[in-house]
């Protein structure tokens, strides 16, 4: 066989279908109404979508969302005072120490929050820190350090 040419490519067996030709006669399986049943206005044209036969259609009976969403707003990774024991005593808590810990879990600044006790003075350098904690960090003997 010799080389390649272009007139001797086919497509493969059952890729090409012939186009059922509707609406040419009514002695013909598809003639008349071609198939698309008897009146109406699936019969006539086109139905839009989301059309739903004149009820009240899906995206109207759902109800609308109310609100205010701040397209601003700036989320903390929440970390209380109770999990910085696991540090050791006068050591240097940082934002990148307590994801390195798996303490820090969303991307994004870091803030400490109260809850919990804490029994070891730690240098705490972290985007937020709340009153109380603040407050419980000195009280054992720590500094509390914000990066802006």
């Amino acid at each position: 066989m010799g080389q390649l040419q272009l007139h001797h490519l086919r497509p493969a067996d059952g890729s090409k279908k012939t186009k059922i030709r509707v609406g040419r006669g009514e002695g013909g399986r598809r003639g008349k109404t071609a198939g698309r049943g008897t009146k109406g206005t699936k019969a006539r044209n086109t139905v839009r979508p989301g059309f739903e036969g004149g009820r009240v259609p899906l995206q109207r009976r759902i109800p609308t969302l109310r609100g205010f969403t701040n397209p601003n707003n700036e989320t903390f990774a929440v970390v209380n005072v109770e999990d910085l024991n696991v540090f050791a005593a006068n050591s240097v808590v940082t934002s990148a120490s307590l994801k390195a810990a798996g303490l820090a879990k969303k991307k994004g600044r870091v803030k400490v929050l109260g809850d919990g006790e804490i029994d070891r003075a730690l240098k705490v350098q972290v985007d937020a820190v709340s009153a109380s904690a603040k407050a419980k960090i000195e009280a054992a003997g720590g500094s509390v350090e914000t990066i802006d």
